[in-house]
């Protein structure tokens, strides 16, 4: 054979295609529906199949390229430098510690900084003055390491003190780099229900202040659209990209209103998203955010090539419980922006749900961008999964749902009228529903919370965030955030204020039957179940009768027991048990597993109740509680 010739190694097998696959398929589920089974969808309903082929290229997709419209691909032709900048978030009080922070981020390998301004209803930097916002720059290039605001209600304030201390520092030659002031009334008016003025005078100001930045004499941009804002509250992907899209119209009608067309207007914005851990999910995210902004300018007459979208993890994926398995939350969530072609990420410490990051916290932040780019290599290609054909539909489909999204805010009149009358916010409290009960009946696990959760103390110690200042009464109902993990977060602290009051734990007794190959997949995972709610299980290897189980439960001092085996030693043993258990003065007796045609015995022998996967698990462990208080 020499050296050209082809090694054709499919030759000996049919030409493979869907419809042979999806007999082979149906055959294997023996009549079980193949959407049920197979078919997952998102919060959007959009169709996750198991199985993408050729002919799911959409038209036109084989030949996009990146830096070119409408920029899925990315807004720019090659990859620079490691592909993103990396910006961490500050949120220290003093402007003094500020800037000590910002610094140690920099030193550390970080290229930017977020600053979280003090304001109504929102903790971060107290900055009162010019002489505030100078001090948190002391010794930062901004000119290579930029900075972002996030001020809230405080925000047009800040940005025109930070305007003045820019205007004094000296242009570093070479440096290009742009500071973003971030001023969104839009965004401030649906997290809080009201911002700093009237909903139209502070938009009116904020275009006010992108001429004062336009005039400033070093590269700025003044407004921001953010899409993290309904996402904390609870929103689905497509609703995020909605509000997206809503809010730059609004703000490009603003901007018309005041003369300045769209092409300069564009030059002002800056854009954010919101990522958590559904990793191909949040990179078609920020693919399908380029596609959306890119369709409205090019409606608008305006270049969309220079686009800066930021990413920031997400903090309503965050856990307080067993907290460091929130480095996995944020490095999944850093992956699949970076994979979507974010122009900036931001990662939140695995500590930010609890309090003030500390340096440790703030150092394995960094990190996870700096692997991600050092050793992965991730930004040295340019929409490194482009072209794969999953990743190209679920961009296509979920700007798709977006962008019809859109348009019913548009027929309502636009974001403000949405607001104001409170649809969106309806909308989204839907999906936030869905998703907690999806959480609450184990069909989405939340590691070291609803699985595998940590009955102990998990060794971080943090400083309290300090509360607030009181936001200023809602002219809307707000979008409030919150985390996925709070209704077993509730139930945890609940177990754990029952032990600081009365020195141990809320107990069940667990009566595991036979040996530990029989009970211990049952045994386990009921175990974690009662854990996951604050509860302690008094486990043990094995109780060979009912009369042993019976004696040892007596011992414990439980009220309430649950028998644990497999479904063999059930048919032999429960009753038995229950009975035995019920005469040693048990108040209760459950058992884990479902109990199908056995259940009226099992009940007669005295089994109140089953646990098992599916339930709400919130609500039987939030009546346990009660019982067990």
């Amino acid at each position: 054979m020499t050296d050209t010739a082809e090694l054709p190694l499919a030759s000996g097998f049919a030409p493979a295609d869907y419809d042979k696959w999806r007999q082979l398929v149906d055959k294997a589920l023996k009549g079980a529906d193949f959407d049920k089974k197979l078919v997952a969808k998102t919060a959007d309903g959009l169709r996750i199949e198991p199985l993408y082929t050729r002919g799911d290229t959409l038209p036109g997709s084989a030949s996009a390229v990146p830096g070119s419209a409408p920029f899925t691909r990315g807004a720019q032709a090659t990859a620079e430098g490691h592909g993103w900048q990396i910006h961490q978030r500050v949120i220290e009080a003093d402007p003094s510690a500020a800037n000590k922070v910002i610094l140690d981020e920099l030193e550390g390998g970080a290229n930017g900084a977020v600053l979280q301004i003090a304001g109504p209803g929102q903790i971060g930097i107290k900055i009162t003055n010019a002489d505030d916002a100078a001090a948190t720059l002391t010794g930062v290039y901004v000119d290579y390491a930029p900075i972002q605001l996030a001020g809230g209600i405080a925000g047009l304030e800040a940005a025109r003190h930070y305007l003045r201390a820019l205007a004094s520092l000296k242009p570093e030659a070479g440096g290009t780099a742009v500071s973003r002031l971030n001023v969104d009334p839009i965004g401030t008016f649906a997290r809080f229900g009201a911002t700093w003025t009237s909903i139209d005078k502070a938009i009116a100001e904020a275009v006010q202040l992108a001429g004062e930045a336009k005039g400033a004499g070093r590269p700025l941009t003044s407004v921001l659209i953010d899409a993290s804002i309904p996402h904390e509250a609870g929103a689905s992907e497509a609703q995020e990209l909605a509000f997206l899209a809503a809010a730059l119209v609004a703000y490009l009608r603003a901007f018309e209103a005041a003369g300045i067309a769209p092409k300069d207007a564009f030059a002002q914005l800056a854009f954010a998203v919101a990522v958590d851990t559904d990793l191909f999910l949040n990179a078609a995210k920020v693919r399908a955010a380029r596609t959306i902004i890119a369709r409205i300018a090019e409606a608008s007459g305006a270049p969309a090539n220079d686009m800066h979208i930021s990413a920031i993890t997400s903090a309503r994926m965050m856990a307080k419980r067993d907290p460091w398995t929130n480095m996995l939350r944020t490095t999944t969530a850093c992956a699949g922006a970076a994979f979507g072609g974010a122009n900036a990420i931001t990662v939140l410490p695995f500590t930010w749900a609890l309090g003030v990051p500390d340096r440790f916290a703030r150092r394995i932040a960094r990190n996870t961008q700096l692997v991600l780019q050092e050793e992965s290599q991730l930004g040295r290609v340019v929409d490194p999964i482009g072209g794969s054909w999953y990743v190209e539909k679920l961009t296509s489909d979920l700007a798709k749902k977006a962008w019809e999204l859109f348009q019913g805010i548009e027929s309502k009149g636009g974001l403000i009228a949405a607001l104001t009358s409170g649809a969106i916010q309806d909308d989204i409290a839907k999906v936030a529903e869905t998703r907690a009960k999806s959480v609450a009946t184990g069909r989405t696990e939340l590691t070291g919370v609803s699985v595998f959760p940590f009955l102990g103390d998990d060794g971080v110690k943090i400083t309290p965030y300090a509360p607030p200042a009181a936001a200023p009464a809602a002219a809307i109902r707000p979008l409030m955030p919150h985390r996925v993990a709070e209704a077993f977060e509730a139930l945890r602290d609940a177990g754990d204020a029952f032990l600081a009051k009365t020195g141990k734990r809320k107990t069940i007794f667990m009566a595991n039957l036979g040996d530990i190959v029989d009970h211990n997949r049952r045994s386990q995972w009921i175990w974690n179940y009662f854990a996951a709610g604050g509860i302690e299980g008094l486990t043990s290897d094995g109780y060979k009768t009912a009369a042993e189980a019976a004696d040892a439960f007596k011992a414990s001092g439980a009220k309430i027991a649950c028998i644990a085996s497999s479904d063999e030693v059930y048919a032999r043993d429960a009753e038995a048990t229950a009975k035995a258990l019920k005469a040693a003065g048990a108040e209760r007796v459950l058992l884990a597993g479902r109990p199908g045609e056995a259940e009226a015995a099992l009940r007669a022998a005295g089994v109140d109740g089953f646990i098992y996967a599916g339930q709400d698990a919130v609500a039987t462990l939030s009546d346990l509680h009660v019982s067990l208080e």
